[in-house]
């Protein structure tokens, strides 16, 4: 006898997490494809690798845990999880760097809570912090644009740097970020950073028109009603008015808003990451402050931390308080008068 479950109206939605992770990474690879022909294979190496390492991951511990490998491998989640960290991660980053980040990402943060829907921290930013803290030299180590290089990259060169047959130091440079961040902390003017080669119009070279196809991505996740527009354009608003303020403040000291916006992982983590809906707060109003506080602590890290960019710390934080930010702000149960 099959039991029906009509005690409490229910609505069948046609989302299903397969169908949400393919348009995920479909809006994300535009950006691959460019981010491919400026800097070269080096992106693609961390995509393949760490897709392959965590779904072994994510196998291994699901028959550890005795649990069905193949509906949790096939729904994409891992295959996001390692494309978003893959994307953090410098290209031509060692093979091993990419093994321990899908160890962390899937193994730890992800199903040692119990797995998809149960995990309190975004996977990814998880792994990308704690392989920032523990291989500093290995996460700074960012490919320069081939205009730079001088020469392309062959396939077979960039698996020998991948596998650690060579070493990159020529290949590499310091981001805008970086750049900018050590040099406002020893005294540089803004203007005096701005003559380097590496900043262009906006978020510094290459890196601008990257994050523009990352934001064309999130446009089309929130036109096919993928994610919800509360985050995004609270962190990224958040982020805009508090560079505003003390670029207006002080121009030879804080970078433009523009440069916030189009500069480091901005637009990824507004569109790709703290729109989580698993490890983010759920309520229209707490979407708002959620994505308010990333873009707050985005800005502070960037300008007074010690790190150049604080994308990845702000949306750990702000995870943190999700659960609270949920309380105070989920909507009173139908039937029921509001919360005073």
């Amino acid at each position: 006898m099959s039991l029906l479950p009509i005690s409490s109206p229910h609505q069948h939605g046609p989302a299903r997490t397969q169908k949400v992770m393919l348009q995920v990474i479909w809006a994300l690879i535009p950006a691959i494809l460019l981010h491919v022909w400026l800097f070269d294979w080096g992106i693609l190496f961390n995509i393949v690798l760490l897709t392959l390492f965590s779904l072994g991951v994510e196998a291994a511990m699901l028959y550890l845990r005795r649990r069905p490998i193949l509906p949790a491998i096939s729904d994409g989640s891992a295959a996001v999880t390692a494309i978003l960290l893959a994307l953090t991660i410098p290209p031509l980053s060692p093979w091993w760097i990419c093994l321990i980040g899908a160890i962390i990402a899937i193994g730890l943060a992800k199903q040692l809570y119990g797995g998809l829907g149960f995990n309190p921290f975004n996977p990814a930013m998880v792994a990308y912090v704690a392989l920032l803290i523990s291989f500093p030299q290995q996460l700074t180590q960012w490919q320069a644009p081939l205009s730079h290089i001088g020469h392309d990259i062959a396939f077979i060169e960039a698996a020998v740097i991948v596998f650690n047959a060579a070493p990159m130091d020529t290949l590499t440079y310091a981001t805008p970020l970086d750049n900018y961040h050590s040099g406002l902390t020893i005294g540089q003017s803004i203007d005096n950073l701005d003559s380097n080669q590496l900043f262009r119009v906006f978020g510094g070279v290459a890196n601008e028109q990257i994050n523009l196809l990352i934001l064309l991505g999130g446009l089309y996740l929130l036109w096919r009603g993928t994610i919800r527009w509360q985050v995004p354009v609270a962190m990224l608003a958040t982020l805009f008015l508090l560079s505003s303020l003390f670029y207006l403040i002080d121009s030879d000291r804080f970078a433009s808003p523009l440069f916030h916006l189009l500069g480091g992982g901005a637009m990824l983590g507004a569109f790709f990451i703290a729109t989580d809906p698993v490890s983010g707060a759920t309520s229209e109003r707490g979407r708002l402050i959620f994505g308010a506080g990333v873009g707050l602590f985005t800005f502070i890290i960037r300008t007074w931390g010690g790190y150049p960019d604080g994308v990845a710390f702000a949306v750990l934080l702000m995870n943190m308080a999700a659960p609270t930010i949920d309380y105070y702000t989920r909507p009173p149960v139908f039937g029921q008068p509001s919360r005073q």
